[in-house]
């Protein structure tokens, strides 16, 4: 991929910006001077610039190799068009450039490498001479490569009126198939190679279109009624939080799934956000849900839900609805930050607990999980906090809490887990017995976490973390992907198409302090530039949120390769909460039996967009466990953007923890918005997928074959 530096003026110039996006600054040059307009764009700075040159790596991957490659040229460049200028099988490039000669780039690949090539010349008929719109399709090998001829590029260019194919090592094209604009068909065996091939229209043939058997789809979407839309309240996170990129307010809802009624049939649970009351849907007999809100969860309505979970709290054999309040709205003083559990009084009647969960005081929950950790017979919880009420970036805590077989929970989390106070920003957790002993561990997940295990011994919980793990995890589930009897972790992380890249040796880090000591955190990320970390933020909002620096940095020039340590003093970082990040990537950790995991990142489709919506199961029946992911997130900065590349990933497993992906067309499971939950729901008899999303109305799919596992 080739890419022009663009236009002569440096339209970002973030010191131009700032100074003529004061009205003040404007109406005062319109008045003062002539030709005030002129004026105003003659001063937007201007300085030559390299263009780029992305070598395709494979497996969705780019490298800049414009300096190599000879094309670093600065200079001011917009139009480009390639063509084999010379003949010579190569594709050269032609640059113009604004106020300067054009740059006419030779290239030298004939004689560098012994890579053969075959050229494809179309002649159409009638008004389109050059048969726009022809397709071509050649079978070397067990490759299919495929160019539709189409020559605009760019601004304002056309390339070569060739289809140009680099066949590498191959000698010989076994099968190159032509669609001509109307239909007709070219198709010749065992092309000859290094050469400009002359097809005409004239000369193809009516054939029958192709109509390659299709398998039917293992997912398809399913007309079930479910009567609920997630409506997000209108709230900015950046007003309070400006040096922050991503919205924590976003991040609902989640489902819980469980009969609630005794009738057989599931029950779903979703989460509502600040101002909606969450959902209770009960299954009727013909397989649609009917909102069947309960008058006491309708009055919670000013809580954000950000989790839910049915169990037997009070060991009656009917299942309790304990329900996680958060977001990022309320202060560490307001009661709408209490989780609610609500006891079930048969038949789907339910009454409020009195107590004070998590534990004793207001928390900012993201997740909750049941399991009887101390072997009582009842079931215990662990609720984690997603972080410290108005205090991004503090460590909060998550939280056992015993149950006494009522339904009346006590923290126990200091004699039990110490570990667990102030641990992190946690997102999820989960139960299982990883070192098969025959009691419950729990893993937990977070931002700028490692994927941190609590070992139970005796109802007594040690933690280890995996190695260099640290990352923005969104979700954990637990599930045996590679056969062997244990229980394994599917991870999902924010993914690599982001400007947040990671690495043990390059991390992300974010540095919390009240540096100006007024009273409110400040967090400042660092991300490397080549072997230096640098501020992510940008100057504007680092002098609008700590007013003190605006002399030091009057302009972008004096901001522009300052380190936090050039902004902040020896004391001022001492005192820092650091947190890092390592890895970005969603994978799966193996269980290997010994009380360690063997870290595996999923395929790279897997590493488009954020991952909320985590789900395993057999989806295609071979046996085998699948992984289901879906995300997405809208509610982030201009400076990083949206992240919407995700269409919902379906991952075959082999059976040994590894992974394929496969198409949604093959799967039937595409995806569009912001993705937050996928649950499995048996409705009316069919086995059936529900997924919820932000600000948006949940979907459901039916699986054809296979299922939970």
């Amino acid at each position: 991929i080739f890419v022009a530096n663009g236009i002569f003026k440096d339209l970002t110039d973030q010191d131009y910006i700032q100074f003529y996006s004061d009205p003040n600054n404007v109406r005062r040059i319109i008045k003062t001077e002539d030709k005030a307009i002129l004026k105003l764009i003659e001063k937007i700075p201007s300085e030559p610039l390299p263009n780029y040159a992305f070598h395709n790596d494979g497996q969705w991957h780019f490298t800049n190799q414009s300096t190599q490659w000879g094309l670093a040229t600065p200079g001011f460049s917009n139009g480009s068009a390639y063509g084999d200028l010379d003949n010579d099988g190569d594709l050269d490039l032609v640059v113009n450039n604004v106020n300067m000669p054009p740059f006419i780039y030779r290239n030298n690949a004939d004689t560098l490498f012994n890579h053969h090539y075959l050229s494809i010349q179309c002649r159409g008929e009638g008004r389109n001479t050059f048969a726009l719109g022809t397709q071509v399709e050649l079978y070397v090998g067990d490759e299919i490569l495929y160019q539709e001829f189409n020559p605009m590029r760019g601004f304002q260019s056309t390339v070569e009126h060739r289809l140009h194919f680099g066949l590498g090592d191959y000698r010989q094209v076994d099968t190159l198939k032509v669609i001509w604009p109307d239909g007709r068909r070219t198709v010749l065996r065992e092309v000859a190679v290094d050469r400009l091939l002359v097809l005409n229209q004239k000369d193809a043939v009516a054939m029958a279109p192709e109509k390659p058997e299709k398998p039917a789809p293992w997912l398809a979407p399913a007309s079930v009624k479910v009567p609920f839309r997630h409506t997000e309240n209108r709230y900015s996170d950046f007003d309070r939080d400006r040096l922050l990129y991503h919205m924590i307010s976003r991040e609902g809802p989640k489902m819980a799934v469980g009969d609630v009624n005794g009738d057989g049939r599931p029950d779903v649970y979703i989460g509502g956000a600040k101002d909606q009351p969450g959902a209770l849907l009960i299954q009727k007999p013909g397989g649609d849900f009917e909102n069947k809100t309960p008058e006491i969860i309708l009055n919670d309505r000013k809580s954000e839900d950000t989790d839910a979970l049915f169990f037997d709290a009070d060991g009656d054999g009917d299942l309790d609805l304990y329900v996680a309040s958060g977001g990022n709205e309320f202060s560490s003083s307001s009661g709408q930050l209490r989780d609610r559990l609500y006891f079930n009084l048969g038949g789907g009647r339910f009454e409020k607990s009195n107590q004070l969960l998590p534990a004793g005081q207001y928390e900012n929950t993201a997740c909750v999980t049941a399991a009887d950790y101390d072997g009582d017979g009842d079931l215990d919880l662990f609720v984690g906090a997603r972080c410290r009420p108005f205090l991004v970036g503090v460590p909060a805590s998550g939280f056992l809490l015993d149950n006494d077989g009522r339904g009346h929970f006590k923290p126990k989390t200091a004699e039990r887990a110490p570990d667990l106070k102030e641990i992190g920003m946690i997102t999820d957790a989960e139960w299982a017995d990883f070192d098969g002993d025959g009691d419950p561990d729990l893993v937990l997940v977070g931002d700028y976490m490692p994927v941190t295990i609590f070992e139970n011994t005796g109802g007594k919980f040690e933690k280890n973390t995996l190695p260099a793990s640290n990352g923005f995890w969104t979700g954990v589930r637990v599930a045996d992907l590679d056969a062997d009897g244990d229980p394994d972790l599917v991870l999902g992380n924010w993914g690599t198409n982001s400007r947040f890249r990671a690495t043990p040796e390059r991390p992300v880090r974010m540095y919390v302090n009240d540096f100006d000591q007024n009273g409110t955190p400040e967090q400042i990320i660092t991300t490397y530039n080549g072997d230096k970390a640098y501020p992510f933020v940008l100057r504007h909002d680092l002098v609008r949120q700590m007013p003190s620096l605006k002399k030091k940095y009057l302009k972008y020039e004096n901001y522009k390769d300052q380190t936090v340590e050039d902004i902040f003093t020896p004391e001022q970082l001492e005192h820092a909460i650091r947190l890092e990040a390592f890895e970005t990537r969603s994978g799966v950790a193996l269980n290997a039996g010994d009380g360690t995991f063997e870290w595996r990142p999923l395929p790279v489709e897997a590493q488009f967009s954020p991952n909320f919506g985590i789900l395993t199961g057999d989806v295609n029946a071979d046996g085998h466990t699948d992984i289901l992911l879906a995300g997405n997130f809208y509610h982030s900065k201009p400076e990083v953007g949206i992240y919407d590349a995700s269409l919902g990933t379906t991952l075959l497993g082999d059976g040994k923890g590894g992974f394929e992906t496969v198409a949604p067309q093959r799967s039937g499971f595409f995806v569009l918005g912001e993705v937050r939950d996928l649950q499995w729901v048996r409705v009316g008899g069919k086995l059936m997928i529900l997924v919820a999303k932000n600000d948006d109305a949940p979907e459901i799919f039916e699986l054809k074959t296979g299922g939970p596992q």
